[in-house]
């Protein structure tokens, strides 16, 4: 909703309410007026002239210059009227035939065009309630001044509101758009990027006619990931995201797949990484997280895995820990490589080699969740990724020595952790 959007109503109210106010003056002292016709006529026009025009300030749009000048005007023409109808008014209470309604007009303008035209239709208010007093007291100077000043700052406020939202609306344009293509260029990583990769490195081995096809595609993969790291439009809509990410769709799918009761199964995600080369340690009771939760770990722990298999050479291993936790689930990457050299992570990032930056930290990050990297040259590299518990179908776990609660131990769990430890102290 607008923020000027309630002004307008209290604004549209207010003039209802004053023309009341106004005409019950006449109505309870009507011996006080000389000529009463000039009064009642002024406040029948007062009244239509308000009735006809609630429309009109209902908002900005509708609040044109020509409808401010006529509401200004009859505001001053009533001022000026008031000594015609009522002689004493000069000299004895200073109430003119429109009252607090004159106020209206004046707001109308700051709503409209902000603290200067504020102060434009309050100097014409203004002077026509001086010249309205003929020898105006300290109390018509307070009046005057009290509006003059009242309806500059509401036109100031106004003004900071405007803008304001225009900077709220435009930091949730660019939020959104960062989350958009920070998705997208997860998505191209997993899918398109690999793809690419694979091609080169098999057309430079194979050579010939397929020598040529690598090179071009090392050039597309080079071209893909400098628009994906210096930022791409976004694309909305769903048959697009659907088309571009088939890794994607085929992790919903097994999200649906294993989705359960209480969320789905993580054990069944991760299952499909174990072969000869990856050793899965596991709870034996089911690791149950929200579906969108668990399919993004399920894709970072496989973007971890592609990093094994491209960095870390042909006969490298890596092991995946599952961890349980009532707060939280944290699954463990080790890998017996060469590890990560410093400043290297950084400097594949300004490459605009992004699986590390958004395939695993970006992942992580929209689930309110940490990835942590911990490699030593020559030891292997980990990576601990920690994403909060939003679905609980079991109760909590008796609380184990050194941590609060956890689930019972496998043997390949026991195996797993006491060689990660092994590896974290150098052996």
């Amino acid at each position: 909703m607008s923020v000027e959007l309630p002004l307008w109503r209290a604004l549209t109210g207010y003039r209802v309410l004053t023309m009341g106010y106004a005409v019950l003056l006449f109505l309870s002292t009507p011996d006080r007026f000389e000529r009463p016709w000039v009064a009642a006529g002024f406040l029948t026009v007062l009244c239509g002239w308000t009735l006809a025009t609630l429309p009109r300030v209902f908002s900005a749009e509708r609040c044109t210059k020509r409808f401010l000048g006529i509401d200004l005007t009859i505001a001053v023409t009533g001022i000026l009227l008031t000594p015609l109808a009522d002689a004493q008014a000069q000299q004895v209470d200073g109430a003119t035939l429109p009252s607090i309604w004159a106020a209206g007009s004046v707001l109308a303008f700051a709503l409209k065009g902000g603290w200067r035209w504020a102060a434009f239709a309050s100097s014409f208010v203004a002077v026509a309630n001086i010249v309205q007093r003929g020898e105006p007291s300290r109390e018509t100077f307070h009046a005057v001044l009290l509006v003059w000043i009242a309806s500059i700052a509401i036109g100031y406020v106004v003004e900071v509101a405007r803008a304001s939202e225009r900077t709220l609306a435009r930091a949730l344009e660019i939020e959104a758009a960062t989350r958009e293509r920070e998705r997208l260029a997860r998505d191209i990583h997993d899918s398109v990027l690999q793809v690419l990769a694979m091609v080169q490195r098999r057309g430079a081995a194979i050579g010939g006619e397929a020598a040529e096809l690598g090179r071009m595609a090392g050039e597309q993969e080079i071209a893909l990931r400098t628009l994906v790291s210096r930022g791409a439009p976004p694309v909305s809509g769903g048959a697009a995201h659907d088309a571009a990410s088939p890794a994607v769709g085929a992790a919903d799918t097994d999200e649906e797949a294993a989705d359960g009761p209480g969320g789905c199964d993580l054990r069944s995600l991760l299952a499909r990484h174990a072969g000869p080369r990856v050793t899965l340690s596991e709870p034996g009771a089911p690791v149950l997280l929200p579906a969108r939760a668990a399919g993004e770990l399920a894709a970072a722990v496989g973007a971890a895995l592609d990093n094994v298999a491209r960095h870390a050479g042909d006969g490298a291993r890596a092991w995946i820990l599952i961890e349980d936790w009532p707060d939280e689930v944290v699954v463990t990457v080790r890998d017996d490589g060469p590890g990560i050299a410093e400043g290297r992570l950084a400097q594949a990032e300004g490459e605009g080699r992004l699986g590390v930056a958004l395939s695993i930290r970006g992942r992580l990050r929209d689930l309110g969740g940490t990835a942590e990297l911990i490699s030593v040259p020559g030891q292997g590299a980990e990576v601990e990724l920690r994403v909060p518990r939003v679905l609980s179908a079991k109760p909590p776990r008796v609380p184990g020595p050194g941590r609060t609660a956890r689930g019972p131990d496998t043997s390949a769990e026991t195996d797993a952790r006491e060689a990660s430890r092994g590896k974290a102290d150098g052996g």
